[in-house]
């Protein structure tokens, strides 16, 4: 497929008319994977009426059970329409064939249930299994046959890249090969980058070390997942991370090379007009991946084009050095091997941060995305965090001190934006700071939480995401602040912070203005057709459609700008069901990662979800909630898949 343009869709998207073949939308909308027995129960209507209406609930033989008034809110600058909540939260039956109804209108169908977001958490795992590269996606761990495919990249081993960029740049590539044989294809295409891997794999890691503290540290115990490793002994949510830490490892270069680098690549303003020779031993390759796009359809085996190491970087790093870290201390008693080749990579790394504290990514290359940043003090902030909470060495803590994190631990999570899940680690690793930081950092995270709810309460839809600006990969920037809500509910047991990443799930399950689900197979009204080079039926019948458990990146309200069938949308509507549309409908691993972090975390304090407990006791008995959350002994707001300059990630 040629390459779109960086315009959202330009003059192509007046082609955009994949027809969705699925239920009609309804007026009242839900989340469509359900709600939970105990949990909150919220709908929306959208109605222009002022005053509050009469609403009922039927079970699935028709029968009235329940029946309440709407709660007007008003107008709604991001869904662009007027709308009532509806609130059955009081009714707390079991069963399937629910439907809202408010006068002649009516939701879905849809159950009510004691674990309604299991399934979504295991879905989303699996995509991770078949993003894979480097191995033979095999029938027996996927839900339909045509979805197992031959191994890509096998092996993957490459040079640096050697030859012009775009802008006619001539690099000169390296005398060196690194085989990076396995991690996770990043997203639609065949590229696999450090930064977007980064973020994902301490998404999931992160995960892994809060679950015992949520009430579920067998959620993705051995056997809960459809993986070749699946009878090993080992969590399978572990087995899945440790894929993409071994493609992370593989990246970094090895001690006494010496490489070519352009010192002003990256940098605002300035062309590349000179190389100069530097000591990389330690610093990691941005990405490997394509020297120039492929085409929709292609499957990862039917790949030839060349392949290339392309320019390390200060993030590449840090990334690198901050998962590492991590690694070190959950599979500290796991294996003990791996937990020291894991350290010794950080401490490698971190080496060569310090040597190159500036060294920025070129966006100038055909073939694969940018992930450009010019600003690396939050991946320092990162990777100094998960070394702090590894070694418990003072000079990672003076570092956090230099970086102020304490004062100001960031706003966001992604690929760009990594200091809050530094913070997040520090403020809940058992014994990781000081009392005094701790407690402050904490605060910090509450006071931001508290933000979010805040910005709940005023959306039309109840999303903790304000205002009218929805990035690329908006799915996303609204389940990072989901993370955050979680982990403030591990602090503080307040069932606002649990309410709101529920909210923020039903909107991705099709609480919104599209009454859409944003994740393939699940709900009435999924998505479809995602931007993705392989689950490609829409592009080419010989392919397969996606399976189960994808996230799509969502609304992206730089649409309302651009020609075409999204102009003039309002923000949250800016979306169309079309795998050519990768601004808004690509798929990536830093979107479902979050999906998997929250759809477990609502399922794991299922038990929980409101705690009644005086604060006092809670502040007492949480340090003994976190001694069982990890097996070891002792975000820039935005999240889109584009570099900073609004490039284009993918094509």
């Amino acid at each position: 497929m040629r390459r779109l343009s960086p315009s959202l869709l330009g003059a192509a998207a007046v082609l955009l008319t994949t027809a969705a073949t699925q239920a009609p939308p309804a007026p009242i909308r839900i989340g469509q994977a359900g709600f939970e027995t105990r949990g909150p129960k919220i709908a929306v209507l959208p109605s222009t009426q002022a005053r509050a209406l009469a609403w009922t609930l039927t079970d699935a033989s028709g029968k009235t059970v329940a029946s309440g008034q709407t709660i007007p809110v008003g107008a709604d600058a991001a869904s662009g329409e007027s709308v009532h909540r509806i609130d059955l939260g009081s009714f707390r039956t079991p069963g399937t064939g629910y439907r809202l109804h408010v006068g002649a209108t009516a939701s879905h169908p849809f159950a009510i249930a004691d674990r309604p977001f299991a399934p979504v958490a295991t879905a989303a795992m699996a995509f991770f299994y078949q993003q894979r590269s480097g191995v033979p996606i095999l029938p027996a761990f996927v839900e339909r046959k045509d979805l197992a495919r031959p191994a890509g990249h096998a092996p993957d081993i490459a040079t640096c890249f050697a030859g012009r960029d775009q802008k006619g740049v001539k690099w000169p590539g390296c005398d060196y090969k690194l085989d990076a044989t396995g991690g996770w294809y990043d997203a639609g295409d065949h590229g696999k980058y450090v930064v977007n891997g980064g973020v994902s794999t301490w998404t999931l890691l992160d995960l892994h070390e809060r679950l015992a503290a949520f009430g579920d540290a067998n959620a993705f115990a051995n056997g809960r997942l459809a993986l070749p490793e699946r009878a090993n002994g080992k969590d399978d949510l572990l087995d899945e991370a440790r894929v993409e830490v071994g493609f992370l490892l593989a990246m970094q270069i090895p001690d006494g090379t010496k490489l070519a680098i352009a010192p002003d690549a990256g940098v605002a303003g300035k062309a590349i007009t000179r190389f100069e020779t530097i000591d990389a031993s330690g610093l990691v390759h941005t990405k490997i991946a394509d020297e120039n796009w492929t085409g929709i359809p292609t499957a990862p085996a039917d790949d030839h084009q060349t392949r290339f190491l392309y320019p390390p970087s200060t993030a590449a790093t840090l990334n690198m050095v901050g998962v590492a870290a991590q690694c070190a201390r959950i599979w500290r008693t796991i294996d003990p091997a791996f937990a020291t080749k894991c350290l010794t990579a950080a401490r490698r790394g971190w080496a060569a941060a310090l040597r190159h504290p500036n060294l920025l990514t070129s966006s100038d290359f055909t073939g694969s995305g940018g992930y450009g940043d010019p600003d690396v003090r939050d991946e320092f902030t990162f990777a100094a965090a998960q070394l702090y909470a590894t070694t418990k060495e003072p000079a990672f803590l003076n570092r956090l001190r230099k970086d102020g994190i304490f004062t100001d631990p960031g706003a966001d999570i992604g690929w760009g934006s990594l200091s809050l899940a530094g913070a997040l680690t520090l403020a809940t690793v058992p014994d990781a700071l000081p009392a005094d930081d701790r407690a402050n950092l904490r605060s910090r995270i509450i006071a931001l939480a508290d933000g979010f709810v805040a910005a709940g309460n005023r959306s039309g839809y109840g999303i903790p995401f304000g205002g009218t600006n929805y990035p690329w990969g908006s799915s996303s920037s609204i389940l990072n602040r989901a993370i955050v809500l979680g982990v403030a509910w591990q602090i503080d047991r307040k069932p606002a912070y649990r309410d709101a990443v529920v909210a923020s799930l039903d909107y991705i399950l099709g609480r919104n203005p599209l009454d859409r689900s944003y994740v393939t197979g699940i709900g009435t009204r999924p998505v479809q057709h995602p931007h993705h080079r392989f689950w490609a039926a829409a592009a080419d019948k010989r392919y397969p459609a996606p399976t189960t458990g994808v996230l799509s990146g969502g609304p992206n309200s730089a649409a309302a700008n651009e020609p075409g069938p999204m102009k003039g949308c309002a923000p949250q509507t800016c979306w169309i069901d079309d795998y050519r549309a990768f601004t808004v409908n690509e798929v990536a691993i830093n979107w479902n990662a979050p999906l998997v972090w929250t759809a477990a975390f609502l399922d794991a304090t299922r038990a929980r979800w409101v705690d009644q407990t005086p604060r006092s006791l809670r502040d007492r008995r949480l340090p003994a909630l976190e001694r069982h959350a990890t097996p070891c002994p002792s975000v820039r707001s935005r999240m889109g898949r584009h570099d900073r300059t609004g490039a284009p990630r993918g094509a």
